[in-house]
């Protein structure tokens, strides 16, 4: 008897490739159209992803694309929930874990914050799969693995750097998904909601007395880039970390 979809992803998360998958055959003859498998499904959702963005994404839209039904998607994937989590393990199986040096542990950990940030900027929205997901895929554990180790090599306590990673990751997350939304805006040429940095000014110029630091500082509020305002919160987050490497 085949495994079942819940016992492939059990066997995923403890030696990283499940039993072999039976591929899916389509069509009366069986052999018209490519069969159905689980690197078929992950390769179909980000296509879509990266043209529709995440929030089209759905098995009913994953089996459209196949030419299937989402039956024959759920002989493979236990939910939807099951293939976020094969997306983003795929994603953080690119990122590439430097060996940890104490003496540059500051830059290693920004470095790999920077990969992940990036993984998920190629298909917009993405990161919103990785939010509440359990650490359970061997792919995304191998991350937060290195992540730990590099912290670890940079003298924070094991407690302090293992909620130090995930706020990073929550971070690395939610600035992916905002740039992700924001650049999905200004790609619509009738929306407005994203406006230019004069424009910004000006509004803050125009503000009631009521608002007499905004208006002051308004040249400091909108300074920088997304690129400069990321590298600043990293820095931030990591030089706040209490027992860390000063001479790293």
């Amino acid at each position: 008897m085949s495994p079942t979809p819940q016992q492939r992803r059990a066997a995923r998360h403890q030696l990283g490739t499940g039993p072999a998958t039976p591929a899916a055959q389509r069509g009366p003859s069986g052999g018209r159209k490519k069969p159905i498998t689980v690197e078929a499904i992950i390769s179909t959702a980000f296509a879509i992803v990266e043209k529709e963005g995440y929030e089209a994404l759905t098995m009913r839209r994953v089996a459209t694309a196949l030419e299937t039904g989402p039956s024959s998607l759920y002989a493979h994937v236990v939910n939807k929930e099951d293939l976020d989590e094969l997306l983003i393990g795929r994603l953080c199986a690119g990122i590439e874990l430097p060996e940890p040096d104490p003496a540059r542990w500051r830059q290693q950990i920004t470095g790999v914050c920077a990969q992940l940030r990036d993984q998920y900027l190629r298909y917009p929205g993405i990161s919103r799969a990785a939010f509440a997901a359990a650490p359970s895929n061997l792919d995304t554990l191998r991350v937060s693995e290195g992540m730990l180790a590099i912290l670890l090599a940079g003298g924070i306590d094991p407690q302090v750097a293992a909620w130090a990673i995930d706020s990073l990751q929550l971070y690395v997350n939610a600035y992916s998904l905002e740039v992700s939304l924001a650049n999905r805006r200004i790609s619509r040429s009738d929306d407005t909601w994203v406006v230019s940095r004069d424009e910004l000014l000006r509004r803050f110029a125009a503000l009631p007395d009521t608002f007499p630091r905004t208006r002051r500082y308004a040249a400091e509020l909108t300074a920088g880039t997304v690129q400069d305002r990321f590298d600043f919160t990293i820095g931030l987050m990591i030089d706040g970390l209490p027992g860390a490497r000063r001479d790293a």
